[in-house]
């Protein structure tokens, strides 16, 4: 057992700086009003220990868990010529039972 456990690593970013946007669809919005749990659009350098300081200060909450997905670009085609959308990071995050988050 360790007597000093290792404390997660900030990236220095501001709270308004982790998180993007919250993602609004109606899983999202399922998970919200039954699972308490909301999804987010957030900085590809956001760790979890930011995103879960940065939803703690700007929603007033108490987080009691954070899942991140890195999300790969898809290739779409104009015509001729094909692209990638862009990469982003999502965040799920699990709160306490006694808070909510209102984002409409």
């Amino acid at each position: 057992m360790l007597r000093n456990p290792p404390q997660p690593e900030l990236s220095g970013l501001a709270p308004h700086q982790v998180i993007l946007r919250p993602l609004i669809s109606e899983k999202s919005v399922h998970k919200a009003e039954r699972l308490n749990q909301y999804a987010f659009e957030v900085s590809v350098l956001a760790g979890k220990a930011d995103v879960r300081k940065a939803v703690e200060e700007l929603f007033d909450v108490k987080v009691v868990r954070v899942n991140i997905q890195n999300r790969r670009g898809k290739v779409r085609r104009v015509r001729m010529r094909s692209g990638v959308t862009r990469q982003w990071k999502k965040a799920v995050v699990t709160l306490d039972s006694e808070y909510r988050i209102n984002l409409f």
